[in-house]
């Protein structure tokens, strides 16, 4: 495997940095001297960060061992402070390791910030961001995730809180329990956003269904942190009561997460059908159809 790469992208404005399966995007917005100052913060810090993990990764793979020793590195700290709160569920530190990675890049480029208006990092749809009091940034959010066409945008803007926002579905970059086509999360930090989002698409679920297929996760990869758990392999036309049931089942916990003051909001899309929960600061677009909590979306969320 090559080691860490740092470059700008074509369009001169945007960071690039890879290594291995990490894969980011990082823009900022500011004086000249600031947005330089922030990339090198980015690329210095992303250096080591897979290292960190994979030095990690057996413990990073199971679930927390409350009498186990404290996690060393910082990323994996995250992880770890990410999925705390989920105790009562299932669920290993690599909910929120794409977060994870994304709010470790951009406290590095914090360290440099100086006049910058906003700056963000983009892992794989998992964005880590931060505003500058009076700035505003948007994000696309889709209603699958294998179909990215922007359905809707959430508009936030610097003071309300959102650090983070990230996607999960069944048919996404990880397995899933679920059957969510896309479930996005604003939270205060993209951690906490990606393991929100993870356990409410798992949590998206009609129950025994025949147009539903799963598989043991181990099947699929031998090292997933799911092990023998069914994740979700093929997903066919579910009947309007099998919708309603999997996507009152996902709100429910959102609304939960959302009560317990761990996530802002959240969107929850399956086969042209969605709730919300909380507080998404909405911008429809053409083919969103609003009727108060439900969205009756023609075709496709992303975040």
């Amino acid at each position: 495997m090559t080691g860490p790469v740092a470059v700008l992208l074509p369009d001169g404005r945007r960071l690039h940095l890879q290594h291995g399966p990490i894969d980011l995007v990082v823009e900022a917005f500011g004086p000249e001297a600031a947005v330089r100052g922030a990339y090198e913060r980015a690329a210095v810090r992303f250096g080591t960060v897979l290292d960190e993990l994979v030095a990690e990764l057996p413990r990073l793979r199971a679930p927390l061992d409350p009498d186990g020793p404290p996690f060393r590195g910082p990323v994996a700290r995250r992880m770890e402070r990410a999925i705390r709160p989920h105790g009562g569920v299932f669920v290993t530190p690599m909910a929120a390791v794409a977060g994870a990675v994304a709010d470790e890049i951009l406290d590095a480029m914090a360290e440099r910030a100086g006049a910058l208006e906003r700056f963000y990092v983009n892992n794989g749809g998992d964005i880590a961001l931060r505003l500058a009091p009076n700035a505003t940034f948007q994000v696309g959010i889709v209603s699958r995730v294998d179909r990215p066409a922007v359905e809707m945008t959430a508009t936030l803007q610097g003071g309300d809180g959102v650090g983070g926002v990230a996607t999960s579905g069944w048919n996404g970059r990880s397995h899933s329990l679920g059957v969510a086509d896309a479930v996005t999360v604003l939270a205060a930090d993209a951690a906490t956003a990606d393991a929100a989002a993870t356990l409410i698409a798992n949590a998206v679920d009609p129950g025994d269904d025949p147009a539903v297929r799963r598989q043991p996760a181990r099947d699929l990869d031998p090292d997933s942190d799911l092990g023998d758990r069914p994740v979700t392999v093929a997903v066919g036309p579910l009947s309007a009561g099998a919708v309603d049931r999997a996507l009152e089942s996902g709100r429910r916990l959102a609304d939960d997460l959302v009560a317990r003051g761990l996530v802002k909001g959240a969107v929850l899309c399956l086969q042209g059908r969605a709730r919300v929960a909380g507080q998404i600061p909405e911008q429809p677009r053409v083919g969103v159809e609003f009727m108060n909590d439900i969205k009756s979306l023609e075709a496709n969320v992303h975040a």
